[in-house]
């Protein structure tokens, strides 16, 4: 057994006979069956507050379920990801969820050699042609970037731009990109979105140049979807007179409080949970691309505990919050078309 592979192993969450999770039981016969086991592989790390911190606890609450057994690692390079995959694999293990962008041609690779086990990337399937036992997902990334857009214009004091900020150079958040620049200029007419795509998730004074430099060319709202580089736009707008912030992934309020205008949060635990439960009850769907709505993956989140609400009203008006609910329900509905911002 290689270092790597060992490394790997240690990884192993186990489970006992934990509490199950609330509203939500296995069926009886499942008990009494062998354990269904469930890895979860990330790009990041489980402390990035955001997309991988969200997803980790989707896993603690499939490890506190009786009849699942979980695994998960952390920081997966791409030069790594097809040998642990595979080792989890071989280990038996019945779903391999790769959690990223970083995974989609990785999971339809790799799939066809274990045709009894499933596969899952939180990305869009990266062609038409998806192997029976993998699982893709469209969660609404694109929808919510619109809905970022029109509400981060709608908050603008200034009326003349807006600023994206975005991680990694991929389709996704080159779409994410054009997305909050048309839900912007669309929703308050004569304002103009600005993006910068970083390349990269992990570094936080990347986002804060971005952030800085469209705060610079007159943007007064920043939205980030780049993970612990994010954390470095919020910073930039806390060090700016004048400039709010939207978080994303998770709720950020505590970041920057006075700044934060809401966080799009996203519902990354209960996607987990709803696949590790489908292994476990047999209705795992493979061979498509899965399409929650983004009212079901995403929520505007202000505050937190008990005194949470959806938007920070020292920043977002009535009338503008409002405005934002009616493009939320339009963009669920599928009356707001944003497969126009796609990248071809």
């Amino acid at each position: 057994m290689t270092k790597l592979e060992l490394n790997v192993r240690r990884r192993a969450v186990l489970t006992g006979l934990g509490a199950g999770l609330a509203a939500m039981t296995l069926p009886t016969s499942l008990l009494a069956a062998s354990p269904r086991k469930v890895v979860l592989l990330m790009a990041g790390g489980i402390a990035d507050g955001g997309w991988n911190t969200l997803a980790f606890r989707g896993l603690e609450e499939l490890a506190a379920m009786d009849g699942i057994e979980t695994a998960y690692v952390e920081n997966v390079t791409q030069a790594r990801a097809p040998e642990i995959a595979r080792g989890y694999a071989d280990d038996g293990f019945d779903l391999v969820i790769g959690h990223g962008y970083e995974f989609g041609a990785l999971m339809a690779e790799i799939a066809p050699e274990y045709p009894d086990q499933s596969f899952f990337a939180t990305t869009y399937a990266p062609g038409a042609d998806i192997p029976a036992n993998v699982r893709y997902a469209d969660l609404a990334y694109v929808a919510v970037a619109y809905a970022a857009g029109a509400l981060a214009a709608l908050i603008s004091e200034e009326g003349r731009a807006v600023g994206f900020v975005g991680g990694g150079d991929n389709p996704t958040q080159q779409s994410m990109g054009r997305a909050f620049a048309g839900g912007a200029e669309e929703t308050v007419a004569g304002i103009k979105g600005l993006g910068i795509v970083t390349g990269d998730y992990h570094d936080a004074a990347k986002g804060k140049e971005a952030a800085l430099t469209m705060i610079g060319n007159g943007a007064d709202v920043i939205w980030h979807a780049a993970d612990v580089t994010g954390l470095g736009a919020i910073q930039g707008v806390a060090e700016s007179e004048g400039v709010k912030a939207l978080g994303c992934y998770a709720n950020q309020t505590s970041i920057a409080p006075q700044e934060i205008a809401t966080s799009f949060a996203m519902n990354l635990g209960w996607m987990v949970v709803q696949l590790g439960t489908a292994i476990a009850n047999g209705s795992f769907v493979g061979g498509e691309e899965w399409k929650p709505t983004v009212a079901e993956m995403w929520s505007a989140v202000y505050g937190e505990g008990d005194d949470a609400v959806p938007v920070n009203p020292d920043l977002v008006s009535e009338e503008s919050y409002a405005v934002f609910t009616e493009v939320m329900e339009k963009l669920s509905s599928g009356e707001i078309d944003v497969t126009r911002f796609l990248q071809g």
